[in-house]
């Protein structure tokens, strides 16, 4: 939850373009964001990239930058032509939290009246699997953030921690949940209690992490893990998410249920016809989204 640019190393100079990929195709929507770049990647135009762009405060998630990741996730849920989500940030910072100046002087009332960071809540309510491919810094909301996703690829250099108690707070948008989800009860605690951090390779063994790729190769590789994902039946991968995070809220016998119910969901679409007779024809299916 915490922008930690305090607890952050003094670094010189702007931060480099975070992704060095050529022929980024314009965001559909024609809209004009300050805080993000949203792009449509891949052969088929299949992706949808949304990269953190505010680099002078290592991608502290202002209120301004959580409205436009909003605005820029509807717009992709709504696009029929994509079928999974990337979300980046820079070579140094995914993200390094909340943004301090924002929140240093609201009060209880504040944060409980207005329901402080609850649209911040918007990226779980995601039908389409979204990716975060982390570089670099992702501190407390910045981890947070990356926790939202369905899927995190991390950079070599990658760095994950919440460090709230070091601000005299705690995490506010899931950390002290899905970590412990995540990487189990002992290293949460030390992570939350004591602000350590952990590295890549670290958050990798713990759980946290998916896979570790090179700096450079890294957002590449992200959209390379959506296009496959975005290859097959939308409304079957919508389904097979449903049932994975389901795992998270529900007891074996409850989820067992729901899977159930859904496997036998994907019998009344043209997809799961398509993609048998397909196996059987011993050819490529031609998914329809119904």
């Amino acid at each position: 939850m915490a922008a930690l640019r305090v607890l952050l190393p003094r670094l010189r100079g702007p931060l480099r373009p975070p992704v060095r990929c050529p022929a980024w195709r314009p965001f559909a929507s024609g809209a004009n964001f300050e805080y993000i770049i949203a792009e449509k990647r891949g052969k088929n135009n299949t992706v949808g990239l949304i990269q953190l762009n505010r680099p002078k405060a290592l991608n502290a998630l202002c209120d301004g930058l959580i409205e436009e990741l909003n605005q820029a996730l509807k717009t992709f849920e709504e696009d029929t032509g994509v079928g999974a989500i990337v979300l980046t940030g820079g070579d140094k910072a995914f993200a390094a939290g909340a943004d301090i100046k924002e929140m240093q002087n609201l009060s209880f009332q504040d944060c409980y009246s207005n329901k402080f960071l609850k649209h911040w809540d918007y990226l779980t309510q995601m039908k389409k699997p979204v990716i975060a491919a982390v570089n670099g810094y992702a501190f407390g909301g910045g981890c947070e953030l990356a926790m939202m996703c369905d899927i995190i690829y991390a950079g070599e250099k990658a760095q994950f921690t919440q460090p709230e108690i070091l601000l005299g707070t705690i995490p506010g948008a899931g950390g002290t949940q899905r970590l412990t989800r995540a990487v189990g009860k002992s290293l949460a605690m030390e992570m939350v209690l004591t602000g350590d951090r952990i590295s890549a390779q670290d958050a990798k063994q713990a759980g946290l992490v998916s896979k570790i790729f090179p700096v450079e190769t890294l957002v590449e590789e992200a959209i390379q893990c959506a296009e496959k994902i975005a290859s097959n039946s939308k409304i079957i991968v919508a389904m097979a998410k449903e049932s994975v995070n389901a795992a998270f809220e529900m007891t074996l016998t409850e989820g067992s249920k729901l899977e159930k119910k859904l496997f036998y969901s994907t019998f009344a679409t043209d997809d799961r016809k398509e993609g048998m007779t397909a196996f059987v024809e011993k050819r490529k299916a031609n998914f329809k989204d119904q």
